[in-house]
């Protein structure tokens, strides 16, 4: 599903991401950790392309998407839930949700409703259908966030710290959303700092620092037994290890 290949970024002359090589297999669910400033959030931005890398390769299902000309095509595949919800203020919950796909050409204006519609009742939000963001909990905006994602029917997924901007009792109804949606077969990548929420969704972890993948394995091997020593560090300050 995704491939990347000697991935590079820089912000001025600042290394972010270094010759990241990654492979992740359709329906996978992968949870990225490590420290703040380790380049994890512009990882899942340059599958989105909302980060161009200096240089590397990207493939979705084959195709090098750094050679594609349209980005909204690509996008079509891949949805994206960010730290602060990006909902449009002056628009309500519903039409928030039918934006994009409607916008796209993915679905007719009743098509898009009708599974706006679904897509609130699945997020446990039906009742604020007609709200506006500023109505809203930081929480009940989040899911808002998540439903509008998979609005687009994505085959892709990627959660940025989805709870970081949260109250911490909002905390626990996204990541309720989060693992529900975890048991559809769409791949997910997830940067996060909820390390327990990480261990019992994922297929793999991934630990970054310093813009490298330092260390990746299942969840039991990676939190019970990780090889490298810098991993068990992290582990160890979180009281995780």
């Amino acid at each position: 599903m995704i491939k990347i290949k000697k991935l590079n970024k820089y912000f001025s002359d600042k290394h972010i991401l270094k010759d990241i090589n990654i492979e992740v297999r359709k329906g996978q669910k992968v949870s990225i950790i490590g420290p703040s400033g380790s380049g994890k959030s512009t990882l899942i931005r340059c599958i989105n392309l909302l980060e161009i890398p200096e240089s590397g390769e990207i493939y979705i299902n084959g195709t090098n998407i750094l050679n594609e000309k349209n980005i909204s095509n690509i996008r079509k595949n891949i949805a994206m839930v960010f730290q602060n919800f990006n909902l449009f203020n002056n628009k309500n919950v519903l039409n928030n949700i039918i934006l994009a796909p409607i916008l796209l050409g993915l679905k007719t204006q009743k098509e898009a409703e009708k599974n706006a519609y679904e897509l609130l009742d699945k997020v446990g939000l039906l009742d604020k259908i007609n709200s506006y963001p500023s109505q809203l909990s930081g929480g009940q905006k989040q899911r808002v966030a998540i439903a509008r994602a998979m609005a687009m029917n994505p085959e892709i997924i990627l959660f940025d710290e989805p709870t970081s901007a949260l109250d911490p009792e909002m905390v626990q109804e996204v990541l309720n959303v989060i693992r529900d949606l975890s048991k559809d077969d769409i791949t997910m990548l997830i940067v996060t700092h909820e390390m327990n929420f990480a261990k019992n969704i994922s297929d793999e972890i991934w630990f970054m620092d310093e813009g490298k993948i330092i260390e990746k394995g299942s969840p039991d091997i990676l939190f019970n037994n990780p090889k490298n020593k810098r991993t068990l560090d992290f582990l160890n300050k979180i009281n995780l290890k």
